[in-house]
Order: structure tokens, then sequence, then C-alpha cells
């Protein structure tokens, strides 16, 4: 099992796994008029409710110092607040499948921004592993507005900002990682701000909490906190495992998991050129994998 938590692979395959739910069950709760903001406050509340009582346990959980209180509200801002509210948001108009494809964009923001921050890149397989995944992405994205149940355009642009905050948060959580901060610490606290962010927003602007809705799907609201729950810890450790780079592949292996999911569970169809931009995806995914593997043989060699 511990060698499971150092092994970036199985790390990357758990985590994007696991992030591919959200969309389906983000789905589900926007079909049943469950506020964004809240549904997002449930991802973040699992993270809390899950890892605090295992920090507790081992005796490992400590207050924020400065350096760290400064990493977790700027990571729970840009990584989880933003991207969350956003995903959440405009999954109603664009469907979950195609949200989950905006994952398969962060690898490419993440790459660009590891570049100019001359942080460590990926070999060149991996390189063009993630330029498959692009362009899969972009077939992907072209043919579902092209259709003639295409959603908006304006909807279609603004579920592009979800990459670009995630791959934000991914480079930023790299540089600025406090030293010795164990994964679940920062886990932990990241998601304690988040929950403050949300509560700010359902306070502030949506005048208080609305639970209604969460009656009409208690089943999902309680996956989707086991599930939150769990994607964290594993989360961190991919970052301080594998980098930002290799960490921003989660989002192919959620956009492939979201579009199976959303098409066999949710009724939702896409074309032929839709799949065929997803195959390239996976393809992607298949080679950035590769390069990870020679990669460790490398260093072990």
């Amino acid at each position: 099992m511990t060698k499971m938590f150092e092994s970036p692979v199985l790390l990357l395959i758990m985590t994007g796994g696991l992030l591919g739910l959200y969309l389906p069950l983000g789905k589900v709760a926007s079909l049943a008029q469950v506020s964004p903001t809240l549904w997002a406050m449930i991802v973040s509340l699992g993270a809390v409710v899950i890892v605090g009582p295992v920090l507790l346990m081992q005796k490992k959980l400590c207050w924020p110092r400065l350096h760290m209180l400064r990493y977790v509200v700027i990571s729970a801002l840009i990584s989880y607040v933003i991207p969350n509210l956003l995903l959440f948001a405009i999954m109603a108009y664009v469907g979950a499948g195609y949200m989950g494809l905006m994952y398969a964009l962060t690898p490419v923001y993440t790459l660009g921004l590891a570049v100019l921050f001359k942080m460590k890149t990926p070999q060149k397989l991996g390189v063009l592993g993630i330029c498959f995944g692009l362009v899969g992405a972009m077939t992907v994205t072209v043919t579902r507005s092209s259709g003639v149940d295409a959603p908006s355009l304006m909807w279609i642009v603004a579920a592009l900002f979800v990459p670009i905050s995630l791959a934000c948060g991914n480079v930023y959580r790299t540089l600025d990682w406090p030293e010795g901060a164990s994964p679940d610490i920062l886990a932990f606290w990241s998601h304690i701000a988040s929950v403050g962010f949300f509560l700010l927003i359902l306070y502030g602007y949506e005048g208080g909490i609305d639970l209604t809705a969460l009656e009409a799907v208690p089943q999902a609201a309680t996956l989707q906190l086991i599930v939150g729950g769990l994607t964290f810890p594993v989360l961190f450790r991919l970052q301080q495992k594998g980098g930002p780079v290799l960490l921003s592949q989660i989002g192919y292996i959620a956009a492939a998991i979201g579009l199976a999911l959303a098409t066999l569970f949710l009724g939702e169809s896409y074309s032929q050129a839709t799949w065929a931009g997803a195959g390239i995806i996976a393809f992607g995914i298949f080679l950035s994998i590769i390069s990870q593997v020679r990669g460790a043989r490398a260093i072990k060699a």
C-alpha cells in the first residue's frame, strides 16, 4: 500500500479517476438545481471531514504558520474555489462530458507555465503526449460547438477558464510548497480555507445555505463528499512526487471518464467526431504514462 502512494503513475490514475467522478455527480446536482456554490463546498467539506480525523488520530494536525497560511489561502482560491464554481455552474449549459474535456486542456497550460518559470518539464515523449491531448481536446471543442444542439458560445468560452485556473494552481502549489509540510496537512488546511470562501459567497451573495435541493439527491451528495475526501490526499502526494506537469495530466483521465459516464448514465450524446477526439486524448494519456515510466527507470538506473 505504501508503494502505491509512492508511485507517480498510480497516483496519477487514482487522482484522475476520482476527479472524473465529479462530473456526473455535478450534473446530477445541477439537474436537481442545487446551488453550484453549495455543491463545490461539499467537495471541500469531504476533504476536511475525511482527512481531519486521520490527522488527529496520527497526532499530525498542527496550526499553519505564516508561509503555510499564505499557501493554503492562495491554493484554495485558484485551485478549488474558482475552478469548482465554474465547473458546476457551467455544467448545466454545456454538459458533464464537455466540462470533463476542459480538464484535458490543463496539461497544455501547465506545461507553458512550467517552461515560463523554468521548472522541470517532461521528456519529449511526454510533450508529444500532451500535444496529442491538446489536439483531442480541440477536436472535441470544435465538434461540440458546431452541432445543432450546441450550447451558447459564451458558455463554451467561459469553460476555458477552468483549465487556466487549474494550471495556475498546479504551478503555484509546487513553487511555494512549504518546506517540510506533509501533503495531508496542506490538503486539510487548503480545504478549510476553501470552505471559508464558499461560506462567504453563500451568505454574502446567495443569502444563505439552501439545503432543500439536497434532499432530492442525498446519495449523490454523500458520494460527492466521500469522493472529495479521497481525492485530495492523493492529489497532493502526486503534486509532491510528480510535479505540476505530471499532475496536470489527471485532466486527461478525468476527461475520458467524465465523457464515458455522462454518455452511459446521464443520457448525453456526442458525435463520432467528438469520440474520435476522446480517442486522441486517450492516446495522449498512454504516451504520457509511458514517458513517466521510462523516466522513473532512468532515475533508478
